[in-house]
């Protein structure tokens, strides 16, 4: 919820050209890990990389830190999608288990402007052209749909088709993919309500300030068995456009890692590691209607 051309630097080639041909050629990494080279600027040296903290890798992400990503609030656990796909990049990439730090980001802070104080930030962030004009992103780690949670007996609750929804009142969380496709997709006729957390989004559904709320496909399911039990998965939105949305992991515009978390990422899906996460942690998120 809440596509990507990597910023790529010449200058560190510039002089090199100059000298050898191959100067700025990236270092290949050890076996088992990724060996495309940050955006011109350095190797995937594994356990070696200019990270924030040196000997470290450090990671983003919000508080609370929602299911089905993380489980009990604990990012560090390894437990949840998220948390189990930042440990397997960070593997990839040479740091163990206790090399990994994780530093609490406001969701809408990870993609704003200005520099960043992690290695990377995961926390269900769609890949867009709007928000690479601000930071870089790693290739997408997984495909997602948007999708309604209604409250049982709301106007949403029996919605067959899109058409249904517009006279619904609806709410999504701030700066969101969500928030778009109720203003792009469902075009209500009346106003969204918006809320700076998916906490208080979820409190407005439960207390029937909003008929139905927009949210990624996986936390839609995670809600409606064990925190909205009066709230039910009416159905998924299509993709739009012929592009699918997908989560990156979010890094500093002029970050020297970009190419290197990229590859790590890629070898995860090449060797099957996050089709494995994916049905371990989300397994409920392909069974909804799709609404049109």
């Amino acid at each position: 919820m809440r596509l990507a051309n990597r910023p790529v630097s010449f200058a560190s080639c510039a002089v090199a050209v100059l000298l050898a041909t191959a100067g700025c050629a990236p270092q290949d990494a050890a076996p088992g890990g990724p060996s495309a080279a940050g955006p011109g600027k350095q190797s995937c040296a594994r356990g070696k990389l200019a990270t924030v903290t040196a000997g470290k890798l450090t990671v983003g992400t919000d508080k609370p830190a929602y299911a089905p990503w993380f489980v009990g609030d604990e990012p560090g656990s390894g437990k949840g999608f998220e948390s189990a796909v930042a440990y397997a990049v960070a593997g990839k990439l040479g740091y163990a288990k206790d090399a990994v730090a994780w530093q609490t980001v406001p969701f809408n802070n990870a993609f704003a402007p200005g520099e960043k104080k992690f290695d990377f930030d995961i926390n269900q962030i769609s890949i867009s052209a709007a928000r690479k004009q601000a930071v870089a992103f790693s290739s997408g780690y997984y495909h997602v749909r948007q999708a309604i949670v209604a409250r049982k007996g709301s106007k949403a609750a029996g919605a067959k088709s899109i058409a249904d929804l517009k006279g619904a009142r609806l709410g999504a969380q701030v700066g969101t993919t969500s928030l778009d496709v109720i203003n792009d997709t469902i075009k209500p006729g009346r106003r969204p309500a918006v809320y700076q957390k998916n906490d208080f989004a979820k409190s407005a559904l439960k207390n029937g300030q909003v008929d139905a709320i927009v949210i990624d496909l996986p936390t839609a399911f995670y809600i409606t068995s064990a925190e909205v039990k009066d709230a039910e998965v009416v159905g998924q939105f299509p993709a739009t456009g012929g592009d699918k949305e997908e989560f990156g992991l979010v890094l500093d515009k002029e970050s020297r890692l970009t190419g290197c978390v990229t590859a790590a990422v890629d070898a995860l899906r090449k060797d099957g590691t996050l089709a494995a996460l994916e049905k371990k942690w989300l397994a409920d998120a392909a069974h909804a209607p799709v609404l049109k």
